[in-house]
């Protein structure tokens, strides 16, 4: 493990890997600097200019793209970072929908938490001309809704889906104060490459992206993605007795911190009222509810009735690679049949 680098932050003493920004090695330090477009699992690029430091002997510079360096000191807050840090935010939020109280993102938005720290009043923004706020709001999605009047311009949905997501569906469009984010074509993004995974929707710090089904959980579970064998980690969120969230598990060792569509979006199911609850057996031509026992004897005693090829078995992607192969050997080895499926194969 290589030697950790000391510097000095707002006079705190400061250790940090090699390679660590500074905005990185703050944040783990418990030391706040403002940032927007900054996100641990993305490659820094430096464009809100929020997280603007002074480092003795150097001129202000950004502290996402800055490495630091062994004595090193730092300091985020001065008069002269301010007002700039000020002036940028304010422009930021001078072209922003001030509509927070019906964002799902609210009290969770980044840029609230930027603009509560710098201290922005109304006075503030007044004074600054607004361009209308006339973009439309994309629902053609059928999991998300893409509204462009809250976006800060900050990239991190463009930096997911290409680096992340490897998909590239959207990209910077248009100039200057027209600037914004679009899809090939500048049409609806159910008309483009996109694959609904909503990693973007995960990341976006603002109401920019945003799940249309979107309820506050009352509590979350980790547990494992039940739609494939790849064992993906989510943290599912419950209220009321149904499922209303979910999300991946940073740094899970199978998904990585992602999820595909499937997973995100995909356990409304769980909650469907046409679920099977209990196992049912046809009586009298009906299907009435029975207890595991009674079904399990029954299906027992009619398989006893069969052999060899008779016999066939239709395994699921629903279980995990371990569950699956149980039952193929099950298959060859007790039933004594090689006719096995999977609703997964191509």
């Amino acid at each position: 493990m290589p030697d950790l680098i000391t510097l000095t932050i707002d006079g705190v003493e400061v250790k940090a890997a090699p390679g660590t920004t500074i905005l990185r090695a703050a944040l783990e330090r418990g030391i706040y600097i403002p940032h927007l477009c900054d996100h641990p699992d993305l490659e820094p690029v430096g464009v809100c200019r929020l997280c603007l430091v002074e480092i003795e002997g150097r001129r202000p510079t950004v502290s996402c793209k800055t490495p630091v360096e062994e004595g090193m000191v730092v300091h985020t807050s001065t008069p002269d970072l301010e007002r700039t840090r000020r002036v940028n935010l304010e422009l930021l939020v001078a072209s922003h929908d001030y509509n927070c109280q019906f964002c799902a993102r609210n009290t969770r938005c980044k840029l609230q938490e930027v603009t509560r720290y710098v201290g922005l009043q109304q006075e503030d923004m007044d004074r600054l001309r607004k361009p209308p706020l006339d973009q439309p709001l994309d629902d053609s999605n059928p999991f998300f809704v893409r509204n462009m009047n809250k976006c800060v311009l900050c990239g991190i949905c463009v930096r997911t889906c290409a680096e992340i997501q490897g998909d590239g569906c959207i990209d910077f469009a248009y100039r200057g104060i027209r600037t914004k984010i679009s899809v090939m074509g500048d049409g609806p993004i159910a008309e483009s490459t996109c694959v609904s995974c909503g990693e973007c929707v995960a990341r976006c710090p603002v109401g920019a992206l945003v799940p249309k089904k979107a309820e506050e959980p009352s509590y979350e579970v980790e547990t494992v993605c039940p739609f494939c064998g790849c064992g993906c980690g989510i943290i599912v969120g419950a209220r009321g007795g149904r499922i209303v969230s979910s999300r991946a598990v940073p740094g899970h060792p199978a998904s990585g911190g992602s999820l595909c569509v499937k997973g995100r979006f995909g356990l409304g199911f769980v909650n469907h009222p046409d679920r099977l609850k209990t196992p049912l057996i046809r009586r009298g031509g009906k299907l009435v509810e029975a207890s595991w026992e009674e079904a399990v004897s029954l299906v027992a005693e009619r398989l006893s009735r069969y052999s060899g090829a008779q016999l066939a078995v239709i395994a699921s992607a629903k279980c995990t690679v371990e569950d699956n192969y149980v039952l193929q050997k099950f298959a060859r080895a007790v039933l004594g049949t090689n006719n096995i499926d999977h609703c997964a194969r191509l």
